[in-house]
C-alpha cells in the first residue's frame, strides 16, 4: 500500500493536526473532529455548517472561513460524521441568528444531520437544512435514496456563505441555498478505482482500458462502462447528460472537478472540451472553476457541474472568500 500515512486508524486525525498547523485562522479539533473559523460566532451572522466523510478534500474543511462555511464536521473515511459533532459545530458558530446545515444526499449524512438539528434545537439553536442532490447519473445508488450530492455542494456553500456574510437572515440564506441546488446538475467519470486506507486495495474492479460513466464520489456504480474515450468524447457524454436534465435558459457557472488523481493539465484540457460542448449547445458561461474540490481519495477521473445563475447568485459567487481552498476578492 503506497500511501503517505502512518496507520489507517489515524489518517483523519493526522490530517486534521496538519491542517491546524497550516491554518492558524481556523480552530481545528482533531479529537472531536471539528473545524471552525476562529472568529466564530460572528455577531448577527447566520452560521453555515456542513460535513461528511473524509476523503473528499478539500470538501468540507477546506471551505471553512469568511465568505463560506462557519464550521465543518469531518467523518471517518467515506463515513458520515456523528450528530455530536454537528451539535458542537452548531453551538460553536451560533450567534443567535440561526444555523444552516448543508447536507449532501447520502443516507448516513441525512439521518445524522436530522438528528443533530433536533438536538441543537432542543438547546435553543434555530436550525434550517438544505439537501444537496445534484448528480444526474443515477436515480438511486448504494449510499442514497434519490440523487447523490456532489459538486453543487461547493456552489451552495460559496453562494449561501456570501449571503450569510452580508448579514442576511436565516430564511434568506436557506432560500438561496435551495435555489442554487435546484439550479445545479453534475455528472462524474472514473478512469480508475479508489483505494481507502483501511482496505489498502481498489474498492471496485475497473479493468485497464475501461472507464465508468456516472461514478459516485465513494466509488458507487454509474450508468455504464465503456472502453476508454478521448477527453472530447467524455465531455460530449457528460455535458449532454447534465444539459438534458438542467436545460438552462441563462448563463451558467461551470465546475470542472478532479477526483483526486488527475493532473491539472488534463483537467484544463478537459475544460477546453467542456467549453466547446457548451458553446455548440448555445450555453453562455458566466464563470469557470477548474481543480480538485470534491475528490475521492486517489481516484483518477473528473466531474462536471453546471449551475444556472441569476444576477444575485453571480454577485454572491464573486463576493470575497478566504478559505484554505477558495480565496479571492480579499
Amino acid at each position: 500500500m503506497r500511501m503517505l500515512i502512518n496507520v489507517p486508524e489515524t489518517v483523519v486525525a493526522d490530517g486534521l493536526r496538519g491542517m491546524a498547523a497550516a491554518h492558524s485562522e481556523l480552530v481545528v479539533d482533531p479529537e472531536n473532529r471539528l473545524v471552525v473559523r476562529r472568529d466564530a460566532p460572528v455577531p448577527g451572522k447566520v452560521g453555515l455548517v456542513s460535513g461528511g466523510g473524509s476523503g473528499h478534500e478539500p470538501l468540507h474543511a477546506g471551505f471553512v472561513g469568511p465568505g463560506m462555511l462557519s464550521a465543518a464536521c469531518p467523518g471517518e473515511i467515506f463515513t458520515s460524521p456523528v450528530p455530536d459533532q454537528m451539535v458542537r459545530a452548531a453551538a460553536a458558530v451560533d450567534s443567535g441568528a440561526g444555523v444552516l446545515f448543508v447536507v449532501k444526499n447520502y443516507t448516513g449524512d441525512v439521518l445524522n444531520f436530522d438528528m443533530a438539528a433536533e438536538l441543537a434545537e432542543d438547546e435553543g439553536v434555530q436550525v434550517a437544512r438544505v439537501l444537496i442532490d445534484d448528480d444526474v447519473a443515477v436515480a438511486d445508488s448504494t449510499f442514497t435514496a434519490g440523487r447523490r450530492g456532489t459538486g453543487a455542494t461547493l456552489f451552495v456553500e460559496k453562494i449561501a456563505g456570501a449571503l450569510a456574510e452580508e448579514g442576511a437572515p436565516l430564511e434568506q440564506v436557506e432560500s438561496v441555498a435551495r435555489r442554487v441546488n435546484d439550479s445545479s446538475r453534475s455528472f462524474g467519470v472514473a478512469l480508475s478505482s479508489v483505494t481507502t486506507p483501511a482496505k489498502g486495495t481498489p474498492t471496485f474492479d475497473l479493468p485497464s482500458g475501461e472507464l465508468e460513466l456516472g461514478i459516485g464520489i465513494h466509488g458507487e456504480p454509474g450508468r455504464e462502462r465503456r472502453p476508454m474515450m478521448t477527453s472530447g468524447e467524455i465531455a460530449d457524454f457528460a455535458v449532454h447528460a447534465v444539459l438534458e436534465d438542467l436545460r438552462p435558459s441563462g448563463p451558467v457557472l461551470v465546475l470542472v472537478n478532479g477526483m483526486g488523481a488527475t493532473p491539472l493539465l488534463e483537467l484544463y484540457g478537459f475544460n477546453a472540451e467542456v467549453q466547446r460542448v457548451l458553446s455548440e449547445r448555445g450555453v453562455s458561461v458566466a464563470r469557470t472553476l477548474v481543480g480538485n474540490y470534491v475528490t475521492s481519495l486517489d481516484m483518477a477521473g473528473c466531474s462536471v457541474t453546471l449551475c444556472q445563475v441569476d444576477e444575485e447568485m453571480l454577485r454572491l459567487w464573486d463576493a470575497p472568500v478566504q478559505t484554505p481552498a477558495l480565496r479571492w476578492g480579499r
